[in-house]
């Protein structure tokens, strides 16, 4: 199987700038799981994940197709970091409490994946998936990052994006609903890490790579104009989708 690879090049900024999922978020899966014994971090990335995990489970397997992005995890004597595909792992049938995957769903093949979370999760084993789609600093900023978004980089956005645009309620979920409370993430960042962030969108890497220029110099001037001074570090937010679901 092919791996649609958009994010190796991408691997050291995605763990500069990239924020931190809420540890509650992980106390609340935890809960779920028929027991604390492992867990399954699907398309790992950086491994921010498989951390957070770690702290409720004796055993974290953090997979990712790109051995760029592992190479950029942090270390764990118990997180166990394989490079493999999402669809196809080498993880014992029926060994798996937990199975997680975090904003990166809509780079699956969905069908194989999820004959896998099957073949891999416990009886009533748990499969957490979330996306984040925007980015909320303020009232006066959060109108340009939207048109920054929405309309300077939008023609470079793939397919896949619009279904995390749309949360995943467009995708199949063959799995027994659970209802989830609301998290979000949030972060206290400067101007200069918020525009990091920012660089991070495979739109915007795309966008350089068509046009030979950095979009956001586009919103550059009048983004600091409302930031005001660079080093003020501002509370940004993003609300969490979660769709969860219990094999029976």
């Amino acid at each position: 199987m092919k791996f649609n690879d958009q994010f190796s090049k991408l691997a050291s900024s995605y763990f500069h700038y990239r924020p931190r999922y809420p540890k509650e978020l992980f106390e609340y899966l935890a809960s779920l799981a028929p027991s604390r014994s492992r867990a399954w971090d699907a398309a790992t990335g950086n491994g921010q994940s498989a951390l957070a995990l770690v702290e409720h489970f004796n055993e974290v397997i953090a997979t990712d197709a790109s051995a760029q992005q592992l190479a950029n995890a942090t270390r764990h004597d118990r997180i166990d970091y394989r490079v493999a595909l999402s669809e196809k792992t080498d993880i014992e049938s029926h060994s798996v409490d937990l199975t997680t995957v975090s904003q990166a769903l809509h780079w699956f093949n969905i069908d194989e994946f999820y004959r896998e979370v099957r073949r891999v999760l416990k009886p009533q084993g748990v499969i957490a998936v979330w996306v984040y789609r925007f980015v909320y600093v303020s009232d006066e900023i959060d109108p340009l990052l939207e048109e920054f978004h929405e309309v300077t980089v939008k023609p470079y956005w793939l397919p896949e994006n619009n279904l995390a645009d749309n949360r995943f309620l467009s995708l199949p979920f063959p799995f027994e609903e659970i209802t989830a409370p609301a998290f979000e993430m949030q972060a206290r960042w400067t101007l200069d890490h918020l525009k990091g962030f920012l660089g991070t969108w495979s739109a915007v890497e795309r966008f350089k790579e068509a046009e030979g220029r950095d979009p956001l110099e586009s919103i550059e001037k009048e983004l600091s104009h409302l930031w005001g001074d660079p080093a003020t570090e501002r509370t940004i937010h993003w609300p969490l989708l979660l769709r969860i679901g219990r094999v029976v």
